[in-house]
């Protein structure tokens, strides 16, 4: 439920308590549910301009934009916040090259008024949200960290620039950061109750999903002549819960003056028709396909070496099957056929 800042400043104080930035949004929503889980008290913020009060509905919601620096610096100060993790960002490669002013405001200025209110607040440990398309079209896969960081959208640069802002602030400051890659976020949460709600959607497994509802005619794939087994583009599909306990795993390993940059993926590779294949296979009803045209700037395969982030955080993800993933997308969307307006 969104309660004021005098309501929140009554409760329950501790050490624990994280703000989730972005948290009533798809990933930030799963976040601050396994935070609960753990022990930990989530302070969600979020300007509600694409997340959801209902997905997060008990928790702690203050309804504020990055811009308001003071409003953060009010937050971060009554709360007694300890640490921040941050997904409040705008995500559609396709849009950020067409209106690129949107993503610089709010991924870049946005997030440096959220370390600025941090630092005035003495809070310094941050877990960033990061993405592969910091990498651009890389020129090995497995992708590992290692490999040069040449985003070709404004989208993947916006994150980048603020990577390089950790590092700055970290050895200025004394902030304590992580910055996870992620690769293609997917799934709900197994009990149903909170998923994907997006609009536009762009991701390709709820739009396989709306087929199946009937909401859409039919998928387009796009592209079946790449160098790839079955023609289709191959990308590395990673529950939003492992992103999650990724996360939390992070979070508990920051240090004074030190980051941690590593990659989230499963290291395993879907094509676009695996996925509509288990998607066939999952929903046991027909899914209409028709073959598009090559979209620019779509590399063959993205996959994650996700070695470094397994001994780096004791990580290990859950879900490596695609059929399991795609299980716990369909319990979603089965139910809450219209997202969080049903």
């Amino acid at each position: 439920m969104n309660q004021s800042l005098a309501g929140l400043r009554a409760g329950n104080m501790n050490s624990k308590n994280i703000l989730v930035v972005g948290g009533a949004g798809y990933i930030g929503s799963h976040m601050v549910r396994l935070l609960q889980r753990g022990g930990y008290t989530p302070v969600v913020y979020d300007n509600l301009c694409e997340g959801h009060a209902a997905a997060v509905k008990g928790s702690q919601l203050v309804v504020g934009d990055l811009l308001d620096q003071q409003k953060l610096l009010s937050v971060l100060t009554d709360l007694k916040i300890e640490a921040v993790i941050h997904f409040a960002a705008f995500a559609q490669v396709g849009e950020s090259v067409q209106n690129p002013a949107k993503y610089y405001q709010n991924n870049v200025v946005g997030t440096c008024s959220l370390l600025e209110a941090m630092r005035k607040a003495d809070v310094k440990k941050i877990v960033f949200s990061s993405t592969c398309a910091t990498y651009g079209e890389p020129e090995v896969v497995p992708i590992k960290e290692s490999e040069s960081q040449k985003p070709v959208n404004p989208y993947g640069f916006t994150k980048l620039v603020i990577e390089r802002a950790l590092e700055d602030y970290a050895q200025a400051y004394g902030f304590a950061y992580a910055a996870l890659r992620y690769f293609n976020a997917a799934g709900a949460s197994p009990d149903g109750d909170i998923g994907e709600d997006h609009d536009p959607e762009t991701h390709l497994i709820p739009l396989v999903l709306q087929v199946a509802l009937g909401q859409r005619p039919h998928i387009t794939v796009y592209g079946d002549d790449y160098p790839t087994s079955d023609g289709t583009c191959i990308r590395d599909y990673i529950h939003v819960d492992d992103l999650g306990t990724a996360h939390i795993a992070a979070l508990e390993r920051l240090q004074s003056g030190q980051g941690i940059k590593v990659n989230l993926g499963t290291g395993v590779g879907n094509s676009v028709r695996e996925v509509v294949d288990a998607c066939c296979e999952v929903t046991n009803l027909p899914i209409a396909q028709k073959i598009g045209a090559r979209r620019p700037g779509d590399p063959p395969e993205l996959v994650a070496d996700p070695a470094l982030a397994k001994r780096t955080l004791d990580w290990q993800p859950e879900y490596t099957d695609i059929k399991r993933i795609v299980e716990t997308a369909w319990r979603w969307h089965r139910t809450h056929p219209h997202g969080y307006g049903d």
